[in-house]
């Protein structure tokens, strides 16, 4: 079985349109969640979100191009630009025939769909633009970056709801850690942040009004966020021999499904994930510094997280940092097991443990180490990233420090 390391990384979200932004923003524990822009907030009861502001579409793209490109679609490109531009990768001949990419996303193309229901039963128009399917289609961004980068291999989405992409991110590793190809690109990306998708996400009344409170006993449920994360997973002889720059080791990753509860959360189910993760990376519970939670800020998801962990881990859960990043950047939802690998990547390589902001009550449900509210400097040799979605699906990925 080959190694498989990361070379290259790439992002745009609520806390930054750069990797370096973002982890900057992570290091001073900034919120990107602020007031939702679009049209009809008003009519919402929840009006905050970890919105990408300040992004101009068309200084990206051309005419053309935005008349297939959904929002979704537009961040995967610019996050594959950037992973796929540190990589320093060029995609011709044998690499290009086996190289693909597999993305995580649940809601496709929301702000597509949004405005042509509004050009049909509001407006009251008969015909809608006739790409309106290939820019909606939960695989256009996949197929749009394959295009683009010339990748001819394996290239699909997975829709596991808030744990697409750490299913992804596994298969790609799977393919890679096979030996079916080199390189594969990854990650996930989401953008349902418009008057529809925040409306049905409303009737599940489990959306906070006034900020994302992981692990703190007031917590009051999650908020959503955009953006998107895209990796170059690179088979370690191939990198060497082309002299890439490492960011990170993934040693492995385990999935696993509740099969009891459409919503609520299984400790069960987690802990499984979370101990067949270590096993397939061959690590002892004990090597693991740091934990990316899945910590939505709910009260269901968060105890039950907690739990988990104190489960597989018994009396070394007391030493591990757990931090939630979705305080500052929101829920992504398909998108967010993406964004949160970079604080993973942030604490093996720079030994800097993000935060749990908007922190402020002990919750006895949830006593762990959630690094409140400030980052902290740490040496870290094993992170994990945690996500555990909606359907009681759960993936998880064992990372460890490139020595």
């Amino acid at each position: 079985m080959k190694r498989v390391v990361i070379t290259g990384a790439g992002t745009i979200n609520a806390l930054g349109h750069t990797v370096p932004k973002t982890l900057e923003a992570m290091r001073e524990g900034h919120c990107g969640i602020s007031e939702l822009e679009f049209r009809d907030v008003d009519r919402l009861a929840i009006k905050i979100g970890g919105q990408v502001k300040g992004y101009d579409p068309e200084t990206r793209f051309n005419r053309q191009q935005l008349a297939l490109y959904d929002r979704f679609t537009q961040f995967t490109l610019i996050a594959a630009r950037e992973a796929i531009g540190q990589s320093g990768l060029e995609f011709s001949g044998e690499l290009a025939a086996c190289a693909g990419i597999i993305l995580g996303n649940s809601g496709g193309g929301m702000t597509t769909l949004d405005d042509n229901y509004r050009t049909v039963y509001e407006d009251g128009k008969n015909r809608v633009h006739p790409f309106v399917v290939p820019k909606l289609m939960n695989n256009a961004a996949a197929s749009h970056v394959s295009m683009e980068f010339n990748l001819k291999g394996p290239s699909f989405t997975v829709a596991t709801a808030c744990a697409s992409s750490n299913h992804a991110m596994a298969q790609a590793f799977q393919m890679v850690h096979g030996g079916l190809t080199p390189v594969m690109i990854t990650g996930g990306s989401e953008s349902m942040l418009c008057f529809g998708g925040v409306k049905a996400w409303e009737g599940l009344r489990v959306m906070s009004k006034d900020g994302c409170r992981p692990f703190s006993a007031n917590r009051n449920g999650m908020v959503q966020g955009e953006g998107a994360g895209v990796f170059v997973f690179e088979e370690y002889e191939h990198a060497r021999a082309r002299g890439a720059e490492i960011l990170a080791e993934v040693a492995g990753y385990a999935m696993s499904s509740d099969a009891s509860d459409i919503v609520m959360p299984s400790k069960q189910g987690a802990a499984r994930a979370i101990r067949g993760a270590l096993q397939d990376a061959r690590m002892d519970p004990s090597e693991v510094g740091y934990i990316n939670a899945h910590g939505t800020g709910t009260a269901a998801n968060d105890k039950t997280e907690s739990a988990a962990v104190a489960d597989v881990f018994g009396a070394h859960a007391d030493n591990l940092m757990i931090s939630s990043t979705k305080s500052m950047h929101g829920h992504l939802i398909g998108g967010t097991g993406a964004v949160e690998l970079l604080a993973c990547i942030m604490a093996l390589r720079d030994g800097v443990i993000a935060p749990t902001i908007n922190y402020e009550d002990a919750d006895p449900e949830c006593a762990l180490d959630v690094v409140p509210n400030e980052a902290r400097e740490a040496k870290v040799d094993v992170a994990l990233s945690n996500a555990f979605a909606f359907g009681g699906l759960n993936a998880v990925l064992a990372l460890r420090r490139f020595h």
